[in-house]
C-alpha cells in the first residue's frame, strides 16, 4: 500500500471527479490520502472530505501565497480547527520568496503561529519552501530551540545542504514527481541519500505530473510512478519502498494512525 502524503482533491481539475480520481488511486494501490488546506475559506470543503471519506484525511493552514489574505487569523482559529478527528496535519504553511504573492513579514509570521500550533497539538507542520533555504532554516532552528514539533518539507525541491539541515532538525522530507523529471538530476542524488525513516511520497496533485504523465492532470494515483522511479533510484523495490514510507506516514502522522 502507498500513501498520497499531499493532494488538493477540491482543486480543479480533481474536484469534478472526485470519486472517480480516487477509485483509480485505490485501484493503483493507494490506501490513504491527505488532503491540503492553502486557505481558510477551504477548511470546511477539506475537512468535509475527509469526514465523508474514510481513507482520505484533512489538514488546515495558509500557504505562503495566501498569507496577506489572511491578516485576521488568530492562533486560536487555526488551534481549533485541529480539533477536527479528520485533521491530522498543519499546512500547507511556510516561505515562498520565489513568487512574493505576500509580504514575507506576513509570511514568516503566519509560518511561525502554524508552528506554534503544531508544538501544542503535537500535528506535524506541512512546509513549503522555495527560493527561502536560508530564512525556512533559521526559524525553523529558531523554534525547534522552543520546543521540539514534528514537521514535513513537502515536495521537496532544495538543495542537498538544504536537506541535510531539515534532517538534523528532525524533520522529515516528502518527494513528488519533480523527482521524475530529465532535469531534476540535483533532486534525484538527494532522493538516493534519504534515509529510509524520514522518506515519504507525494503528488501535489493536480499539479506536477510525473513521468510518464507529464501535461496532464496530476491524480493521487501517480503517486505510484512516483515511487517506483525513487524505488529504481534507491536500488529498492517498489514494494520495500511502500512499505516503509507508508509506515512513516502513520508514524508522523499519528493521529491518523491511533
Amino acid at each position: 500500500m502507498l500513501v498520497d502524503s499531499h493532494c488538493h482533491l477540491e482543486y480543479e481539475g480533481l474536484v469534478e471527479s472526485q470519486s472517480e480520481v480516487l477509485d483509480r488511486a485505490r485501484g493503483a494501490g493507494v490506501g490513504a490520502f491527505l488532503n491540503i488546506s492553502t486557505k481558510r475559506a477551504e477548511w470546511a470543503q477539506v475537512v468535509g472530505t475527509a469526514n465523508a471519506k474514510p481513507d482520505v484525511w484533512a489538514s488546515v493552514g495558509i500557504h505562503p501565497h495566501n498569507a496577506d489574505d489572511h491578516p485576521d487569523l488568530t492562533r486560536e482559529e487555526l488551534l481549533e480547527a485541529t480539533r477536527d478527528p479528520r485533521v491530522i496535519g498543519i499546512g500547507e504553511t511556510g516561505l515562498d520568496y520565489y513568487y512574493d504573492h505576500s509580504d514575507r513579514t506576513e509570511q514568516q509570521r503566519l509560518f511561525r503561529m502554524h508552528i506554534d500550533v503544531a508544538r501544542e497539538t503535537g500535528l506535524p507542520v506541512i512546509i513549503h519552501t522555495r527560493d527561502a533555504e536560508d530564512a525556512t532554516i533559521a526559524i525553523l532552528a529558531d523554534e525547534m530551540e522552543k520546543g521540539a514539533f514534528p514537521a514535513l518539507i513537502h515536495c521537496f525541491t532544495a538543495s542537498e545542504e538544504f536537506g541535510r539541515k531539515v534532517l538534523e532538525l528532525g524533520l522529515s522530507i516528502s518527494l513528488s514527481g519533480i523527482v521524475t523529471f530529465k532535469n531534476a538530476k540535483e533532486l534525484q542524488e538527494v532522493a538516493k541519500t534519504v534515509p529510509q525513516d524520514r522518506l515519504l511520497v507525494e503528488t501535489d496533485s493536480p499539479f506536477l505530473a510525473p513521468v510518464p504523465h507529464r501535461g496532464k492532470t496530476c491524480e493521487p494515483g501517480f503517486v505510484r510512478d512516483t515511487a517506483s522511479f525513487i524505488a529504481d533510484l534507491r536500488g529498492e523495490t517498489l514494494e520495500e519502498l511502500s512499505e516503509y514510507t507508508t509506515r512513516n506516514f502513520y508514524r508522523l502522522f499519528s493521529k491518523a494512525a491511533a
